[in-house]
């Protein structure tokens, strides 16, 4: 897949952004317990990011048909509030999430690894996927991340759009100057 040329160009407008769990803030696999909880592995490199642009006062939502309430509790603590699990109709989240907030689709980076995903990342100003998404995932993303789910996808994202924003780091970097 061919990354669209000028998905750059939406960097600089993007003031929110959306995710998927499984598959994209995990690599996808799920490890099954003997009394039936399902684990799941995040990286620490993404929650860096996510924090971040909680910092820098982005909006973050997740949007995941997945229910385990670890994801909540995990994602909740980097500050995250809007977290939308067992969510089956994606589009309906996603507007809920946007009139609640009076946040424009064009404002919106979406970043989905699967065939649940692809109506919401038909909507959004920025489809953006891991590079292990499926390939009709693939075909309409403006944005291919150079890494897998779970493997430094979203602080690939939101690292570039808080760079151009010039955004990435400030307070840490005037902290230690």
């Amino acid at each position: 897949m061919k990354n669209d040329l000028n998905y750059k160009e939406y960097l600089a407008d993007i003031t929110t952004f959306i995710f998927d769990v499984d598959g994209v803030l995990t690599d996808g696999t799920i490890s099954v317990t003997t009394d039936g909880e399902m684990l799941r592995t995040m990286n620490i490199k993404d929650g860096f990011a996510l924090k971040t642009a909680v910092n820098e006062g982005f909006n973050l939502c997740i949007i995941s048909g997945g229910s385990n309430e670890g994801v909540r509790k995990r994602l909740s603590g980097l500050g995250i509030k809007d977290i939308f699990l067992g969510a089956h109709n994606k589009i309906e989240q996603l507007e809920i999430y946007l009139k609640k907030y009076d946040i424009s689709t064009s404002e919106v980076l979406y970043m989905g690894d699967d065939l649940p995903d692809y109506p919401v990342m038909k909507l959004v100003g920025l489809p953006c996927c891991p590079q292990d998404a499926v390939p009709e995932i693939k075909n309409i993303s403006k944005y291919v991340s150079h890494k897998n789910g779970g493997m430094g996808a979203v602080r690939d994202v939101i690292e570039q759009v808080l760079k151009v924003q010039g955004k990435w780091n400030s307070n840490f970097n005037a902290k230690y100057d």
